[in-house]
This record gives structure tokens, C-alpha cells and sequence, in this order.
């Protein structure tokens, strides 16, 4: 029997109270009831809302919370645990998140079995705020302020004694077995999207199957932590009802890494293609600024070139979890759209020859 739940049902109120105030949080206030609602779309994971009553006033007591656990879709969980995935979000809350000055949720309990199967996260609810969507892009404002939140988490992160550490290392073998799986997942994708997908797109996801061992292979000039998922849905905006611009949630895929990919995988599949192409040489150059300004400055011709081959990151990662997660209708909508912006990118900046120029 696991020590902590794993389903939103099986979160009692005692052990609620234990973990809040041993988070320091509670300010001697004693839960009374709670009551839970889902939010969100994550595939990978359930994320739940815990609105909290008190037996008496609790002016600092959080009056909800959010809560994390592992997906109730058997194919997901045995994904993410075959990733790591839940390990490396945990562990971003427990160990990196309290060292960066980036927005995120704060962590009050962080919880995973040896087998990196089960966990649970219980963090603050930064509502109200609105939630992306990856469907609808965004203002240019709010591209500008994921820009500057990328920066903050890349600068802040280069050289930490943290990136050497094994669960945020890309994991050998499971490269490998994505090399060997990739091929199988693009015939899924093409079937599935066949006839919905532009022909001059479905080229490059072709040309990306083709050449995905130089993909998975590619080695940056830059180090630093890596969202690797960085795209609207896991965003949050107007925070607290606008009392902060925006927030940056859902950690499972963080890794060391290059922050261009982060970069690339924005603008390719996060802000549509429209709003990429009137912006995109000032969004470079504001990430450029904000790096220099942080104290880790960058060319901007390296920057350029690898933010290229970054977009691929986007585009694999829409073929890839096409076929390994749980399938549902948005879903659907969520790697269609992902996949032609980062083909258009792809297409636009030939990031296929830019990737085999550095092989």
C-alpha cells in the first residue's frame, strides 16, 4: 500500500492536514472539509483542484490547492514511467524550482514511489488565471512574456551542479528505443492525420522519420535546463487576477539540454503560425536581450541556427506522443496543430538541412 494517495478520490482531509502543515502553511488553521474538482487536459497526468474550509478563521491558510497524480490511462503511466517523466517533475518542484527565479507554482508536498509509477504533488493554486490554449495561440504580450520567462530559466539554470545529475540526463537507452520506436509512430501519425495534414508537411514529418537518429543525436553548443514542453497549454496567464502576467507549469519532460529547443519548440508549435512569422526575428532578438541582460549572453547567429533544428523538438514530440498516450479529441486537435506549426517553421527555415549540416 503506497504512504501518500494516488488518485484525487483517495485524498483525505487528515492527511491533507499533515502535509499543509508541515509545509508551514496552515498557520494552526485545521481543515474541516474539502471538496475536489478536475482542471485542466494533461494526458500524462490528473490534475485536480482542493477548495479547503476551515473550523475557524484562517486568514493565511490557502483557501485551495492544486494537486498532481499520475494518469488513471494505463498506456500514459507506463510512458511516463518508461520516461521518467513523473520523477523529473517531481523532482523539478522538490529540488530545482526553489533556485530559479522563474514563475511556477510553489511545491508544498512532493511524493513518488522507488518506481517512479505513482506520485502525487500538492502545489499553490495560482487562480484565478487563465490557462492557454495551444488551439487558439496567443497575443504577441503573451509570447513576450513566455520569451522572457525562457530566459529567466535558462540563465538562471547554465552550469548548475544539478544538470549533471542523473534524472535530468537524457537517458541512452531510452534514446535509443525512441530511434528504433520513432519509425512505427510516424505511420501512426500519418494514418491517423492522412488527408488532414498539408502534403508539404507530412513531408517533413516523413523527412524527420527518415533522419530521427540524427535528431535524437544532436548535441547543442548551450547548457542549461530545459522545460521541454513549452508551449501555451502549460501555461497560465493573468495570475491571481492579474497580478502577475504568467506562470509555467507542467514539469514532467525538464531536462538538460539546450534552451534554443525551448525556444524553437515556442515559436513552432505554441503561437500559431501567423503570429510567428510577423515576430519572429524580434522574439529572437528579445530573448537574445534578456539573456545578455541575465548575464549569460548569446550570439545571435548560433542562436538563430539552433533555434531551427530546435523547432524539430516540437514536431517529434507531436508524432511521438500521438501514438504513446491517451487518445482523446483534443488530444487529436493538440499534435495536429503542434505538428503543422512546427513544420511550417521546419519548412519555412529548413531545419531538416540544418540538422543534417551539423550531424
Amino acid at each position: 500500500m503506497h504512504p501518500f494517495p494516488t488518485r484525487a478520490e483517495d485524498i483525505g482531509r487528515d492527511w491533507l492536514q499533515i502535509q499543509l502543515g508541515a509545509a508551514g502553511v496552515l498557520d494552526g488553521a485545521q481543515i474541516l472539509s474539502t471538496e475536489i474538482t478536475p482542471i485542466g487536459t494533461g494526458q500524462v497526468g490528473d490534475t485536480v483542484r482542493i477548495a479547503l474550509t476551515y473550523d475557524g478563521p484562517a486568514r493565511h491558510a490557502p483557501a485551495s490547492i492544486a494537486a498532481k497524480l499520475p494518469s488513471r490511462d494505463a498506456t500514459s503511466r507506463a510512458t511516463a514511467a518508461h520516461f521518467r517523466l513523473y520523477l523529473r517533475e517531481v523532482n523539478f518542484y522538490a529540488r530545482v524550482a526553489p533556485l530559479i527565479p522563474m514563475r511556477v507554482p510553489k511545491v508544498y508536498t512532493a511524493l513518488i514511489d522507488e518506481a517512479g509509477c505513482d506520485f502525487i504533488l500538492l502545489f499553490e493554486d495560482l487562480g484565478p488565471a487563465r490557462a492557454g490554449n495551444q488551439l487558439n495561440s496567443c497575443t504577441l504580450a503573451e509570447a513576450e512574456e513566455a520569451i522572457r520567462q525562457a530566459a529567466l530559466l535558462h540563465a538562471s539554470t547554465e552550469g548548475l551542479p544539478v544538470l549533471d545529475e542523473d534524472w535530468l540526463l537524457p537517458d541512452p537507452a531510452a534514446r535509443d528505443w525512441i530511434i528504433q520506436a520513432y519509425p512505427g509512430a510516424q505511420a501512426i501519425f500519418r494514418e491517423r492525420y492522412a488527408g488532414q495534414i498539408e502534403p508539404e508537411y507530412l513531408d517533413i514529418c516523413e523527412q524527420l522519420s527518415e533522419h530521427c537518429s540524427a535528431w535524437f543525436h544532436f548535441i547543442p553548443s548551450t547548457r542549461c535546463l530545459t522545460h521541454g514542453d513549452y508551449r501555451l497549454d502549460n501555461m497560465l496567464f493573468c495570475i491571481r487576477a492579474g497580478a502577475e502576467p504568467i506562470a509555467v507549469v507542467d514539469w514532467q519532460t525538464c531536462v538538460s539540454g539546450a534552451g534554443t529547443t525551448d525556444l524553437g519548440y515556442f515559436l513552432g508549435t505554441g503561437i500559431g503560425t501567423e503570429l510567428r512569422r510577423g515576430h519572429e526575428s524580434a522574439l529572437i532578438d528579445l530573448y537574445c536581450a534578456e539573456m545578455t541582460r541575465l548575464g549569460a549572453p548569446r550570439d545571435r547567429n548560433t542562436i538563430w541556427d539552433e533555434y531551427r533544428i530546435g523547432a524539430l523538438s516540437g514536431l517529434s514530440t507531436a508524432v511521438f506522443s500521438a501514438a504513446f498516450v491517451e487518445r482523446t479529441e483534443r488530444g487529436d486537435a493538440n499534435f495536429l496543430s503542434m505538428a503543422r506549426g512546427a513544420c511550417s517553421l521546419a519548412l519555412d527555415h529548413d531545419s531538416i538541412g540544418a540538422l543534417l549540416r551539423r550531424a
